[in-house]
């Protein structure tokens, strides 16, 4: 299979960073991971993925978007980079979602779906579900060891439902209804099942929070 996207894919980047990370005390996405912020890690990752842009959706944290564009701007200047603050954060992921899916230009075919937190997706994983993704009905995850993990690329005929989610389900509902039309990409690094929710969790990584 080829890992390439197709240059007529109209494709963007989505970074869920909006929550207060409770269990982990506050302060999560600004935690130190491999000597940098923890959302620098995210950020590469988008960046580096075949899109037109990226949108960072903030919420709990407002020093996450100052240290984002610092990033953006001294690594990836090329990167077309907006905030979008979810004013109804504290509601859960799906208010994440929806403002980013809000956001996003009307002729996008598809948004891939990163989060803020997991810092160990490996850097060719957006490409590679980029290049499985058959069109705008479709979405596609990568799966490791049994598991699926993200990123998540959803079709641009899924964002009026990923727009109408509640609470702090995800897209988990939305991805278990489309059978078929889930397309599975298996990747042997378990980074994309690796996220942190707690700072013990974050130290399992040889990192030490700020």
């Amino acid at each position: 299979m080829a890992t390439v996207a197709r240059p007529d894919q109209k494709l963007e980047a989505i970074i869920l960073a909006a929550g207060a990370g409770a269990r982990f005390g506050g302060g999560k996405l600004l935690a130190t991971w491999r000597g940098r912020p923890m959302i620098e890690a995210a950020l590469a990752h988008a960046a580096a993925a075949p899109v037109r842009g990226v949108t960072l959706v903030i919420g709990a944290d407002p020093r996450v978007a100052d240290v984002a564009r610092a990033w953006v701007g001294a690594a990836a200047p090329s990167v077309p980079l907006a905030v979008v603050h979810a004013a109804d954060h504290a509601e859960g992921m799906a208010a994440s979602l929806r403002a980013g899916m809000a956001s996003l230009p009307a002729d996008t075919d598809g948004a891939l779906v990163f989060l803020g937190d997991m810092p160990r997706i490996p850097s060719e994983t957006a490409a590679r579900l980029a290049a499985a993704f058959p069109g705008p009905h479709a979405a596609v995850a990568p799966t490791c060891q049994g598991r699926r993990g993200h990123p998540v690329l959803f079709g641009s005929a899924l964002f009026p439902e990923l727009g109408a989610l509640t609470g702090d389900r995800g897209a988990r509902a939305v991805l278990d209804s489309l059978g078929e039309r889930l397309i599975a990409v298996p990747v042997d690094d378990p980074g994309i099942l690796f996220d942190v929710d707690t700072r013990e969790r974050l130290n399992e990584t040889g990192a030490s929070p700020i």
